[in-house]
């Protein structure tokens, strides 16, 4: 009776795991225990950064609202925090990335929106 190895199931399941690490440099992309070990490394980033995209882009949006607003001439608003507070007040829902866009593409319209919140 011939000897049968576990090689096509084995390299079967190597080759799968290689599929997604084929972008990795050197050893990372060719050695079996590495490749194990930097997938395990790259699915756990990847995981941790979807978190710290949506703070990295929240700060993103927070600190254009507030470079717009300090150069306002009249001094409306001279700080984000006390905008954003009586947006809130007033019930104007418009989150951060929103007034952030408007503020880039059409400062003066966001300043319009803050002498409406000034009057009531």
């Amino acid at each position: 009776m011939t000897r049968i190895k576990r090689g096509y199931i084995a390299r079967k399941r190597r080759t799968k795991v290689r599929l997604s690490t084929s972008s990795f440099r050197g050893a990372h992309s060719k050695l079996t225990r590495t490749i194990s070990q930097q997938r395990i490394k790259a699915l756990v980033s990847a995981h941790r950064d979807r978190g710290r995209k949506k703070r990295d882009f929240r700060s993103l949006w927070i600190s254009r609202i507030n470079a717009i607003i300090g150069q306002n001439k009249p001094k409306i608003y001279n700080i984000y925090s006390y905008l954003m507070s009586n947006m809130c007040k007033r019930q104007l829902l418009l989150n951060r990335k929103i007034v952030a866009q408007i503020a880039i593409l059409k400062g003066d319209c966001l300043f319009m929106i803050a002498n409406e919140i000034i009057k009531k």
